[in-house]
């Protein structure tokens, strides 16, 4: 993969902070970060911090999604890292450390190498129930998608799997496409 210029990266990530009509202000990303990012660092915190169990699983959940997604060429080398962190991170308004980020794809990068792409997109959509999360979930991967420069078929296939695991229509995956190309262009 080529580095991706500085103007796709902001616009992906702009696309993806970006909610859809039903969401009301926020992505469904930038919602569940402000929870994962109040994630407390150590176990023992008793102090209230904001942090929400589900909404970290949501967060993690969506992160996944489109880190499978940026996988699905079986690359996902130093570059390809940095696009990815710096899309959720600015996504996010940075509300989520750069260590949280590390962690949680470390994580997800031995989950991969463990179960596969295909458990790992049934696992996201047995996590994600609710169908407006899940059309949410498929628009902010088929973005991740075009930071490569173009969705190629194995990222299109890793969508393809993440709607049939939701149970929604084929054609959820030509509209997310359809949309998060809009949302690249200005539209």
């Amino acid at each position: 993969m080529t580095l991706p210029d500085k103007s796709l990266i902001e616009r992906v990530a702009r696309g993806i902070a970006r909610p859809n009509a039903e969401a009301g202000n926020l992505s469904i990303l930038a919602q569940a970060a402000s929870s994962y990012g109040a994630r407390p660092i150590v176990d023992e915190a008793t102090v209230p911090t904001g942090f929400d169990p589900q909404a970290a699983a949501l967060f993690e959940a969506v992160v996944e999604a489109a880190f499978l997604v940026a996988n699905s060429d079986g690359v996902f080398d130093d570059d390809e890292r940095a696009a990815f962190q710096s899309v959720v991170a600015n996504a996010c308004g940075d509300v989520v450390q750069i260590s949280q980020l590390d962690a949680l794809l470390a994580d997800l990068c031995e989950q991969l190498a463990e179960d596969g792409i295909e458990k790992r997109t049934r696992m996201v959509a047995r996590t994600i129930t609710k169908s407006e999360h899940q059309l949410e979930v498929l628009r902010i991967a088929a973005l991740m998608a075009h930071i490569s420069g173009g969705v190629s078929d194995q990222e299109r296939s890793v969508l393809e799997q993440l709607a049939k695991g939701f149970g929604l229509q084929g054609a959820s995956v030509d509209l997310a496409l359809s949309e998060s190309e809009s949302v690249l262009a200005g539209n």
